[in-house]
């Protein structure tokens, strides 16, 4: 594992409490960042952030964040600024799925509910963050989207198009703070196998695989690899950008 320069720096992680946001936060803590783990399960974010590895400067902490209630976000932030001292880094892991449906079959409640997890629950982490990092002219954001937000998976809309929302969210909150010293970028991961695939139809996770040229889907290890750099000090000149880990799938 290449090392990552994050001693001394606070970390949150929304969907912190497996999958993707699991190995993150695991990667933060290798870094020697603190991690405080945010998950609408409370005791597996308190669990998960027990295992972490130790780091200098304090413990790490996990909490009962629903990212879609903007009084829970905003007590979460808070807390974890009162028991960290502040946020360097924030990275939005946290998200659903919704149904493997047509758009003429879909559901407008389920649709809504991609929407309030994927979309705004993102929007209200990282404008309840962003206004911490402001006050020390310091930080790193990092929104997971996907590269179905990028090119639309048939029989995924809700999901698709709430991805495609959080590129434009990246970009815009990119701009606004570029001459700060806060840099905002997103990824977009290709299918990578988590408790993610629960939420899908076999016939779907078989799609999502025939489009990789590598043939395989990403590993978590891989998504924390690069997410990682992009939540450190080097990461200077980058904001408002697309990251891609897709196997070889990302055609722009």
């Amino acid at each position: 594992m290449n090392e990552i320069d994050l001693k001394g720096r606070v970390a949150v992680v929304t969907g912190g409490a497996s999958g993707i946001g699991a190995a993150i936060a695991q990667r933060y803590a290798s870094s020697g960042a603190r991690v405080a783990v945010w998950d609408v399960n409370e005791q597996a974010a308190k669990a998960t952030a027990a295992a972490l590895p130790a780091v200098a400067g304090g413990a790490h902490a996990g909490y009962a964040v629903n990212v879609a209630d903007e009084a829970g976000v905003d007590a979460a932030t808070a807390a974890t600024v009162a028991a960290m001292g502040r946020i360097d880094v924030l990275c939005c892991s946290a998200g659903i799925t919704g149904p493997n449906t047509t758009v003429a079959e879909y559901p407008a409640a389920e649709w809504k509910k991609v929407f309030d997890v994927n979309v705004h629950g993102v929007f209200l982490c990282n404008r309840a963050v962003v206004r911490e990092m402001l006050k020390s002219d310091y930080g790193r954001i990092v929104n997971i989207a996907s590269i179905a937000g990028k090119e639309g998976n048939p029989n995924a809309s809700a999901y698709s198009a709430s991805k495609a929302a959080v590129i434009g969210l990246t970009k815009s909150l990119g701009k606004e703070v570029a001459k700060s010293g806060i840099r905002v970028n997103c990824v977009t991961p290709a299918a990578v196998r988590t408790p993610i695939f629960d939420q899908m139809t076999q016939q779907h996770i078989d799609f999502m695989l025939s489009r990789i040229p590598m043939g395989r889907f990403g590993g978590v290890d891989e998504i924390a690899a690069m997410i990682a750099w992009l939540s450190s000090e080097e990461c200077s000149f980058s904001t408002g950008a697309v990251f891609d880990l897709s196997g070889g799938r990302a055609v722009y």
